[in-house]
């Protein structure tokens, strides 16, 4: 009964209104559905993300992807039982047989993934994240994460002149839901602390549902949100992180912020943030390949450092990073991957080496909240889905919610 019996997609509109799959998976029981999420800044070593060219969709559309799942991953997988995550995800690796899926379309094979992972827990009649944690193979207990939120945009989320990615805060409290609201109260703060220097003209927002005022230096953007951490009355209750996206801002060997900045002139500009603001977390503060100068910042910082394009949820990067001992932090992002049981697999090979890891979304987001089942599933702790605003943000936070309760309840 928990057989495959048929996979079908369909091409559906990301948050930035391009194009993406979502996949129906079938069994004599239930149908199942997962949607893939699109990034902006993508790392060199991701799984790729299958696109058909020409000019429809300015080239963005997904319809071989489709055409893959449905003519060539369906029929390979009929009959498979829904239950064997490891057999699916490893089948369609085989079948698609190139190192970044580039055959099939690592939108195309995460898809399918994800749905097999929900018709299996359909047949169980559980909550996603019980199941995830089950298949896993991860040895800690479901748990809430810590939120952080992305309140101001900068880099290839934003139209302004801000070099870093993303600048968020991480509030400090008892239980999810207090810490949503922290958060929120936080953010629509900022948006007045933002009007009043700025004008209701500053008041646009990124991808990620962050604000993206006409900032030009780091320093611009942490004093605002230091002044509405104060003003929404949490100062010494929310710390901040920044996602740098540094290979964004790489360009023949220095990185461009106002001026032009050897690797150790940044290292030394990382450390005066630090020092000046409290800043926990730090991602990707260098470009994809500098393994190197994220151990340097990790040595000298004693802070959080993560990797992402770094390592790409990756067991194979992550490895070298680990050798390097360039982060002490994992960000887990499923369709840099491509499948369910890989992503698993990178967990394991961080908690075995002492990493932490923080759940990701991508810029180009669906509704589909996924990740909020993933984040509890292997305990991690931390999780960033973008501003507490906009729709597809807000479905994994209120997802969260309410597994809140259900852990609450047990």
């Amino acid at each position: 009964m928990s057989s495959i019996t048929s996979i079908k997609a369909r091409e559906i509109l990301d948050s930035r209104g391009n194009p993406t799959v979502e996949v129906d998976l079938f069994t004599k029981q239930t149908c199942q559905s997962a949607s893939v999420p699109s990034g902006a800044s993508t790392g060199r070593h991701e799984a790729v993300e299958l696109r058909d060219g020409g000019k429809r969709f300015l080239g963005k559309g997904v319809q071989k992807a489709i055409k893959n799942v449905e003519q060539r991953i369906s029929p390979l997988l009929k009959g498979v039982d829904c239950f064997e995550q490891r057999k699916i995800d490893e089948m369609m690796i085989r079948k698609d047989g190139t190192k970044n899926k580039s055959k099939f379309g690592a939108n195309a094979v995460l898809g399918v993934s994800l749905a097999a992972a929900r018709a299996a827990n359909a047949e169980k009649k559980k909550f996603l994240f019980q199941h995830l944690a089950e298949i896993s193979g991860v040895d800690r207990k479901p748990s809430m994460p810590r939120p952080f939120f992305n309140v101001i945009n900068g880099g290839k989320h934003a139209g302004n002149k801000l070099a870093f990615q993303e600048f968020m805060i991480a509030p400090k409290a008892k239980t999810f839901a207090e810490a949503l609201r922290m958060g929120s109260e936080v953010y629509h703060v900022l948006k007045e602390v933002i009007e009043k220097k700025y004008g209701k003209e500053a008041i646009n927002v990124g991808d990620e549902g962050g604000f993206a005022p006409p900032l030009q230096r780091a320093e611009e953007a942490l004093d605002l949100i230091q002044e509405a951490i104060r003003k929404a009355g949490y100062a010494g209750k929310i710390e901040i992180a920044l996602d740098c996206a540094a290979s964004e801002f790489y360009t023949k060997g220095k990185y461009v912020l106002q001026a032009k900045m050897s690797k150790e002139r940044l290292l030394d500009y990382y450390l005066h943030l630090i020092k000046k603001y409290p800043i926990i977390s730090i991602e990707d503060p260098f470009e994809q390949e500098d393994f190197e100068s994220f151990a340097d910042l990790r040595k000298r910082s004693r802070i959080q450092i993560v990797g992402d394009d770094l390592t790409v949820t990756n067991v194979t990067r992550i490895k070298k990073a680990i050798q390097k001992k360039s982060c002490n932090c994992l960000l887990l992002k499923v369709n840099q991957i491509g499948t369910l049981t890989e992503a698993f697999d990178a967990v394991k090979m961080a908690y075995e080496n002492g990493w932490k890891v923080m759940v990701s979304h991508r810029s180009g987001e669906t509704e589909d909240t996924f990740i909020a089942d993933l984040a509890v599933a292997i305990g991690c702790g931390m999780i960033k889905a973008g501003a507490p605003c906009r729709g597809e943000r807000i479905a994994k936070y209120n997802r969260l919610l309410r597994i809140e309760e259900v852990l609450r309840r047990k």
